[in-house]
C-alpha cells in the first residue's frame, strides 16, 4: 500500500526555519488525491483495529498505556478537519478530545499546566489536544501575556511534563500543521463568504495576521526547544487537506504499531464457557 514516508516529516535536529518547508508540498508521497484517499481508507481499517486493541488492554491490564496526539497550527490550518477526517475513523468511546482556549480566571491563578493535566487520556484511550499546552508559549510569547523569563521556564516545564507522561505509559506525538499566510487569508475569506461558518470567524484572526512573522518565530522556537525522541514533532504541510489527513493518519498508525499491541488473554477457559452455552436448555 502506498503511504507517507514519515522520515521527511520528522523535525530535523538543530535550528528550525519554517520558511524552508513548502506548506503546499506533499513530501514522502508519490500518489495523487485519489490514491491518497484510498490509502487513508486502508489506514483507517488498521487504525480501528489498533485502537480496539489499545482499548481492550486498558480495560484488562495495568500497563497504563495510552496515546496523546497534539495538534498545533495557525488558525485555519486544519486542526478540526484533521480530527473529523482522521480521528473520526475511530470508535469515539476510545477517544478523548480536549481543546484549550483562553484561560479562565481560575486557570490563570494556577500554573499553566494545571488545566492540562486532567485532560490527559486515561489508560487505553487515544487523546487529542486540538490546541494544547503549547498555546502558553505561542500566544503568550507573541502577545506578551507572560514575561520572557516565565516563557523560558515554560519550555523546560513542557519538556518535563511530556517526559513524565512518557514515563507513565503515554505515547506522545506532536504535529504542526503548516500553512502559508496567503492560504490562511483564502480560508478566512471563505468563512466570511459562508454564513454557516461565521461562527468560526473572529476579528482577532485578522489582527493576528499582522503578527504572522512573530507567530512563525514563536513556533520555530517552541518546536526546537521541545522536540525529543520520546515526544517527537512532525511538520505536516497542510494546504492539501487530503495529504494532511493521510500524513497524520500514518503518523498515528506508526506510533500505535510501535506499541506491538496484542489482544488480552482471557481470564477464563473459553472452551469451558462455550460448552456451558451449548448445554443450556432452550429459552422459552
Amino acid at each position: 500500500m502506498t503511504t507517507v514516508d514519515l522520515s521527511v516529516l520528522r523535525l530535523a535536529p538543530g535550528p528550525v526555519d519554517l520558511t524552508t518547508i513548502d506548506p503546499g508540498s506533499r513530501p514522502g508521497f508519490d500518489g495523487d488525491k485519489a490514491a491518497g484517499k484510498a490509502a487513508l481508507a486502508e489506514i483507517g481499517a488498521e487504525l480501528a483495529d489498533l485502537q480496539e486493541r489499545l482499548f481492550a488492554e486498558g480495560r484488562t491490564s495495568s500497563t497504563g498505556r495510552r496515546v496523546l496526539l497534539v495538534l498545533q497550527g495557525m488558525d485555519t490550518s486544519g486542526k478540526g478537519g484533521t480530527v473529523r477526517k482522521v480521528i473520526g475513523l475511530l470508535d469515539p468511546q476510545g477517544i478523548r478530545i480536549a481543546s484549550f482556549g483562553s484561560p479562565t480566571a481560575e486557570e490563570q491563578a494556577h500554573d499553566f499546566l494545571w488545566r492540562i493535566r486532567p485532560q490527559v487520556p486515561p489508560a487505553g484511550r487515544i487523546g487529542v489536544f486540538d490546541r494544547s499546552h503549547y498555546e502558553d508559549v505561542l500566544i503568550a510569547r507573541v502577545r506578551g501575556f507572560a514575561p520572557p523569563d516565565e516563557i523560558e521556564r515554560r519550555y523546560d516545564a513542557i519538556r518535563e511534563f511530556e517526559s513524565e507522561l512518557v514515563d507513565s505509559g503515554t505515547t506522545v506525538v506532536k504535529v504542526f500543521l503548516h500553512i502559508s499566510a496567503d492560504v490562511q487569508r483564502e480560508r478566512l475569506l471563505e468563512r466570511l463568504d459562508d454564513p454557516r461558518k461565521h461562527w468560526k470567524f473572529s476579528p482577532a484572526d485578522v489582527d493576528d495576521r499582522a503578527l504572522w512573522p512573530d507567530y512563525r518565530a514563536a513556533y520555530e522556537i517552541a518546536l526546537e526547544r521541545t522536540d525529543a525522541a520520546h515526544a517527537p514533532w512532525y511538520v505536516v504541510p497542510a494546504e492539501s487537506k487530503w495529504y494532511r489527513n493521510l500524513a497524520v493518519a500514518e503518523i498515528l498508525r506508526t506510533h500505535l504499531r510501535s506499541l506491538e499491541l496484542r489482544w488480552p488473554s482471557a481470564g477464563f477457559d473459553p472452551a469451558e464457557q462455550r460448552a456451558r452455552l451449548l448445554r443450556e436448555e432452550p429459552v422459552a
